[in-house]
C-alpha cells in the first residue's frame, strides 16, 4: 500500500467517541441469543408474532420482551393489522451484522475471548 493511500485510510480510532458508544449500544441491545434469532427470522420481511413464535419456539412473554427492547432501540419497526401486530427490520445493515457476526463463529469456530 501506498504512503497516500496509507493517508487515505482513517484509522478507527479517528472516528468520534459517539460512534463508538452508538455501536457499544447497539451491540448491548442485540447480545441476547433471542434477539438474534429474531433479527435472523425478520431478514426476508416483516412477520407477525405468532409465526415468530412457531419458528423460534419461545414462551409469548418471552418473545414480547424481547421484540419490546428491539423496538424501543429502534432495530424494529412494528404496524397493527387487526389485532396482529408485525414486525419489520427498521435498518438494512442490521442483518448483514448479524450474519457476519454469526458466520464467522459458524465457519471458524465458537469465539473465546482470551
Amino acid at each position: 500500500m501506498t504512503k497516500a493511500k496509507e493517508q487515505a485510510i482513517p484509522s478507527d480510532l479517528d472516528r468520534p467517541d459517539e460512534v463508538f458508544e452508538l455501536a457499544a449500544e447497539l451491540f448491548r441491545v442485540m447480545s441476547a441469543p433471542m434477539r438474534l434469532k429474531i433479527i435472523s427470522c425478520l431478514c426476508d420481511g416483516e412477520k407477525n408474532v405468532s409465526y415468530l413464535l412457531s419458528k423460534i419456539g419461545t414462551t409469548q412473554p418471552n418473545m414480547s420482551q424481547h421484540l419490546n427492547t428491539l423496538y424501543k432501540n429502534g432495530v424494529l419497526g412494528k404496524r397493527r393489522d387487526g389485532v396482529q401486530i408485525y414486525y419489520r427490520i427498521t435498518d438494512e445493515r442490521i442483518p448483514a451484522l448479524c450474519r457476519a457476526v454469526c458466520t464467522k463463529i459458524e465457519t471458524e469456530g465458537s469465539f473465546k475471548p482470551a
